[in-house]
């Protein structure tokens, strides 16, 4: 991870899901993270990419 904060484009953030229960996900601006409630997990975004692997994945 460069560090650098990276916003991921608008239109992906409306179309990806959580790719463990399929539900909505949360943008998390200031931790870079899309947040998955359904899941407990929090996906990380490096350099505007979301790395959607649930092995990669913070648990909440």
């Amino acid at each position: 991870m460069t560090g650098k904060t990276v916003k991921p484009d608008g239109k992906l953030l409306e179309l990806l899901v959580c790719p463990v229960t399929k539900m909505p996900l949360e943008y998390d601006a200031e931790k870079q993270e899309l947040i998955s409630k359904s899941a407990g997990l929090a996906f990380p975004i490096v350099d505007g990419v979301p790395v959607m692997l649930p092995d990669e994945a913070r648990r909440l």
